[in-house]
């Protein structure tokens, strides 16, 4: 699965939605057709996306893909567990005043925490409040737990997570997955990265269902 951007110009963050008929909205919707081709059985709902380390676009991939889901009428729900350094409710541009984090550590209630965004069929679920102990918040069961009610409430839930050699957290996350996408990034994610992040994610359990190369 590849992503490609061919322009000079700075493509915008939300590219499937502002130009929904552009080559770059084509690839997502590749991309979108591969996962929909595990999940035909709805047996796989959950997918964690992550990348070996930092700045290989995984968050922007994550809500354009959200977004491409979306237009197929499916209900989608993207979750912002890069406690770390979350991006998505910028993406969005959505407040973080409740979220994941909040949810785990206070039992405030899901449907008051999660946001209805300007596309159709998509909510967004910000990581929440800032915790000390967001690492054994997301390893605990109430995680696991909660993923497996939201993944009976939408079609798909995607998770985008901290970079799996940055954060221990990923690997535990990706166990309560269906599967793993992991996010590289053209000249700039290394191949000896690439195979120890395969290794900490073979070792955790995890499936890695397919990757999305990012251009420069």
């Amino acid at each position: 699965m590849a992503v490609s951007k061919k322009s000079k110009v700075k493509t915008p963050i939300l590219f499937t939605h502002s130009h929904p008929n552009s080559i770059i909205s084509d690839q997502f919707r590749a991309i979108r057709a591969n996962v929909h081709f595990l999940t035909k059985e709805k047996t796989c709902k959950l997918f964690l996306i992550t990348s070996p380390e930092t700045g290989e676009g995984k968050s922007t991939t994550a809500a354009n893909l959200a977004v491409s889901m979306a237009q197929k009428k499916e209900k989608i729900l993207l979750i912002d567990a890069n406690l770390r350094d979350p991006a998505i409710q910028d993406i969005f541009d959505i407040p973080n005043n409740g979220g994941l984090i909040d949810i785990l550590e206070s039992e405030e209630p899901f449907e008051e925490v999660v946001h209805q965004t300007r596309v159709e069929n998509l909510d967004i679920l910000t990581c929440g409040s800032f915790s000390k102990h967001f690492g054994e918040l997301l390893g605990n069961k109430k995680m696991k737990n909660l993923l497996a009610k939201l993944s009976a409430r939408y079609d798909v839930v995607l998770i985008d997570s901290p970079s799996v050699l940055m954060s221990p957290e990923t690997s535990l996350l990706s166990t309560y997955c269906d599967g793993v996408i992991l996010i590289l990034k053209r000249g700039n994610t290394k191949v000896e990265k690439i195979k120890e992040a395969k290794k900490v994610l073979d070792i955790a359990g995890a499936k890695i269902v397919g990757a999305v190369m990012n251009e420069k």
